[in-house]
């Protein structure tokens, strides 16, 4: 199978994401805003689209172009024994939990875990794991890649994590291989710089 020239792949995948909807929020560039309704706060350098639609309690995404591709997402704070996602089929499919015991390097396994279930996907790896500072502690950062159920596009991705008062905080970015992953890295990577944990967010 040929390969597709590059203008049409990347317009390809632009009517295969889901459009910017009307419940979503614009995030302005430059301002401190909280997260995940946590206490993880961030100031990105650019504006970004707040999805309506949360993955998990605590959770939310952002996008630029929208939903599949260039997604970030915030893990504000997940509890022990709590999942990553909202569950897909708790007695069939259920997902894995976060334990507050776990080493930082459990963390790419139970985010892998969780995507292979949610996504409904083998097609995903941890390519790299690497030692970080992230909200000021020990953390964790690691690379994927993986391909969505029913799609042919392979999708990059990269996380920084961290476990504070024994509660799991991350931040993932991923998007297609070609063109918006090298092109939206930098602005995700702006946000994780600015990451910090400052008062509780909003309910």
């Amino acid at each position: 199978m040929k390969r597709m020239a590059f203008p049409i792949a990347v317009a390809l995948m632009a009517t295969m994401a889901a459009p910017v909807q009307a419940g979503n929020k614009l995030i302005a560039k430059q301002q401190k805003v909280a997260v995940a309704k946590s206490a993880l706060t961030v100031m990105p350098d650019r504006e970004w689209n707040k999805m309506g639609a949360r993955p998990g309690r605590n959770s939310e995404t952002w996008t630029i172009d929208g939903d599949g591709l260039n997604d970030v997402t915030f893990y504000g704070g997940i509890e022990n024994d709590r999942t990553l996602f909202r569950e897909v089929s708790k007695k069939t499919k259920p997902l894995p939990h976060f334990s507050s015991t776990m080493l930082l390097t459990d963390l790419p396994s139970l985010f892998e875990n969780s995507y292979t279930i949610a996504l409904d996907t083998q097609l995903m790896t941890i390519d790299a794991v690497e030692p970080t500072t992230f909200l000021g502690a020990k953390g964790i950062k690691f690379s994927f890649t993986f391909t969505r159920a029913g799609e042919e596009v392979r999708r990059k991705g990269e996380a920084s994590a961290a476990i504070v008062g024994g509660k799991l905080y991350m931040i993932t970015f991923e998007a297609p291989d070609v063109y918006y992953y090298a092109r939206d890295l930098p602005a995700y990577r702006a946000i994780v710089s600015t990451a910090t944990l400052g008062t509780r967010g909003p309910k």
